[in-house]
């Protein structure tokens, strides 16, 4: 890894990873002008349970597979660094790459909860963010707790491509066409595949 680079941050589960994560990287690639894309991989996340969780391997290995782009890194990072919290995360990568320039990625549904993360104002005052609609959280979420907290931070669409060169906090939402492909879905389905 060179110099410098504009690195947009997709953590998540990935269980599975799914078309969903690609649209929103392709997007995030595309609009913010990112020179690569890291889908970090969550060994176990803090709010979800770990009951139907895949095993860690699994799940980057599905990533792996799904993903079409050089650009897009699928990475075991937080495993790595022994980090559950985002916040923590954050810390450790802006310690290791002082030189990058990292914009964290999330859908409007993460925008409504993450008020119930660990330091999530500090989120947002150490990296800048772009949010991607998801149906039937956006309106939601841009009314809710975080955005009305940062709203003054607010960038409009038209200034994204300079995000990532931003001093947070700066954030933006993201009008892309929703992708409606959910993990949850994903995994009702193959459960229900075994069963037949």
């Amino acid at each position: 890894m060179s110099d410098g680079k504009r690195i947009g941050l997709l953590g998540g589960s990935f269980n599975p990873a799914h078309q969903g994560h690609l649209h929103i990287s392709r997007a995030a690639l595309d609009r913010l002008k990112l020179d690569e894309l890291w889908w970090m991989v969550s060994p176990q996340n803090p709010l979800k349970h770990a009951l139907g969780m895949a095993d860690f391997k699994s799940r980057i290995q599905s990533a792996k597979e799904l993903v079409d782009d050089p650009r897009i890194i699928v990475s075991g990072i937080e495993h790595e660094m022994r980090t559950i919290y985002t916040v923590d995360t954050l810390e450790a990568l802006k310690k290791k790459f002082p030189e990058h320039r990292f914009v964290w990625l999330m859908g409007a549904d993460n925008l409504r909860q993450i008020p119930k993360w660990r330091g999530w104002q500090r989120i947002f005052r150490m990296v800048p963010i772009a949010i991607f609609p998801r149906p039937s959280y956006s309106r939601r979420a841009l009314a809710g707790k975080a955005s009305r907290r940062f709203n003054r931070f607010r960038i409009k669409a038209a200034r994204a491509p300079r995000l990532a060169n931003m001093r947070a906090p700066a954030w933006v939402f993201l009008r892309t066409q929703p992708n409606t492909t959910s993990a949850t879905r994903i995994r009702a389905k193959l459960a229900q595949d075994e069963t037949k």
